[in-house]
C-alpha cells in the first residue's frame, strides 16, 4: 500500500491528467444514472468505440428507464443485436422493470439495494454507486487490476480469490470522497488507453514516478497471465429454407444460450458426417420433414468467448410435410424484407445479410 500522501499524490495526478485527456463520451455528459447505468452493461466485455453508436441508438428508443421497462423484450433485444452476451440486455430489461415496480422508477442508490438487481454484481454496483451518485465505492475491472498491479509491483491479477480481495481492498483505500466517480473513470480510462497489456504507453502516464513495475523495468510482467482455455472447435450445418418468397426462422428456448433469438434451423456435424449428412439428420430431428438440398450458400466463421463456429449454410427449397417444431420457442415463414424486425446471433445475423443483399438468388 501507498502512505497518505503518497495516495493524495496519486489521486491529483490522476485527476489532472483525466481532466485533461479523457476521452468525449456519450454517457459522460450527464449525471442520470439512467445512461450511466446503460453504459456500463454495454460496456463489458466490449469496447468502447463500439459501444457508442449502440448507446445512442439505444438512447433515442429508450430515453427513459420507463420507456425501457414498457418494452417488449424482442424490441430490447433487437436494439442488443451484434453485442452478443443478450443476457446483459435481458437483465437490464428485467431489472428496469424491478425498478419501476420496486423503487418508484428511480434507481437505488445503495450498494445493498442495488446488487439485489438482475444483472449488477459487485463491479456495476461500484461503478453506480461512484459515477452516479458521488459514493466512494472501489471498481475492479480488467484494465483496473492491470493497473493496480503494475503500480504495486504485484503478479496478483485476480485468478486466486486472495489475489482478487487483494486487489478489492487497494482500489477502495485509494478511490478519494471526492470525485470518486471521476477517479474511478480515470482509472478504468488509464488501463485502457495508456496501461496496455502489450507495449504499454509508460512515458505519458501520470503515474510513471510511482509505479513499482515501471521502476523495476519489468511492466510487462505484471500482472501474471491468466491461463486461458482454448477455444472448443464447432462444426455446424444450417438450412435456408424458402417456401414462396418466405423463409423458415425458429426461436431459440428462452432458458438456453441465446435465449429467445431467432435463427435458421440446423445443429452440430457428428463425426463422420458430411455437411449435408448433418443437416438432414438435424432437419429431421428439429422439423420432422425430409429437405432437398439446392446449393450451399456460404460458409460463415465465427468465435465467441468459448467456441470457434464454422457455419456451413445450404439453401434449401421447400418439399412437402407437415412442420412439428419441438425444439423451438416457435417458429414462423417470414418475407425476407421483414428478417430485420427480428434479432439474430451474430453468424445468422450474416445470413440474413446476405438474404438482404441478394434474395431474388434465393427464392
Amino acid at each position: 500500500m501507498t502512505t497518505i500522501a503518497g495516495k493524495r499524490k496519486l489521486q491529483n495526478a490522476l485527476l489532472g491528467w483525466f481532466d485533461r485527456d479523457q476521452r468525449d463520451m456519450p454517457w459522460r455528459q450527464t449525471g442520470d444514472p439512467y445512461p450511466i447505468w446503460v453504459s456500463e452493461i454495454m460496456l463489458q466485455q466490449t469496447q468502447v468505440q463500439t459501444v457508442i453508436p449502440y448507446f445512442q441508438r439505444w438512447m433515442k428508443t429508450f430515453p427513459t428507464l420507463q420507456k425501457l421497462a414498457r418494452s417488449r423484450e424482442e424490441t430490447v433485444l433487437k436494439h442488443w443485436e451484434g453485442l452478443g452476451y443478450y443476457s446483459r440486455a435481458r437483465n437490464l430489461h428485467r431489472a428496469a422493470q424491478q425498478v419501476v415496480k420496486k423503487h418508484q422508477g428511480r434507481l437505488p442508490d445503495t450498494y445493498e439495494e442495488l446488487i439485489q438487481l438482475p444483472g449488477i454484481g459487485r463491479y456495476t454496483a461500484g461503478a453506480l454507486l461512484s459515477i452516479a451518485f458521488d459514493q466512494p465505492a472501489p471498481v475492479l475491472d480488467g484494465n483496473v487490476k492491470r493497473v493496480l498491479s503494475r503500480l504495486f509491483a504485484i503478479s496478483a491479477n485476480g485468478e486466486a480469490s486472495a489475489h482478487e480481495k487483494w486487489l478489492w481492498d487497494t482500489s477502495a483505500e485509494l478511490v478519494p470522497a471526492k470525485r470518486p466517480g471521476d477517479f474511478n473513470q480515470a482509472m478504468m480510462e488509464l488501463g485502457a488507453t495508456v496501461c496496455l497489456p502489450k507495449k504499454p504507453l509508460c512515458r505519458v502516464c501520470p503515474l510513471q514516478t510511482q509505479c513499482e513495475a515501471q521502476k523495476r523495468g519489468e511492466v510487462e510482467k505484471f500482472p501474471e497471465p491468466r491461463a486461458r482455455p482454448g477455444l472448443k472447435k464447432i462444426e455446424v450445418s444450417a438450412a435456408v429454407i424458402t417456401r414462396n418468397g418466405k423463409v423458415f426462422i425458429q426461436q431459440r428456448p428462452h432458458s438456453g444460450l441465446m435465449g429467445g433469438l431467432w435463427e435458421f434451423p440446423g445443429g452440430k456435424r457428428q463425426s463422420k458426417e458430411t455437411e449435408e449428412e448433418c443437416l438432414k439428420r438435424e432437419i429431421q430431428e428439429e422439423l420432422s420433414i425430409p429437405i432437398a438440398i439446392s446449393k450451399k450458400m456460404m460458409t460463415i466463421k465465427h468465435s465467441y468467448t468459448q467456441f470457434r463456429v464454422t457455419l456451413n449454410v445450404f439453401w434449401c427449397p421447400w418439399q412437402s410435410g407437415r412442420i412439428r417444431a419441438t425444439h423451438c420457442e416457435q417458429w414462423k415463414w417470414v418475407r425476407y424484407q421483414d428478417l430485420n424486425r427480428y434479432t439474430f446471433p451474430a453468424a445468422n445475423a450474416k445470413i440474413v445479410k446476405t438474404l438482404l443483399n441478394g434474395k431474388g438468388t434465393f427464392k
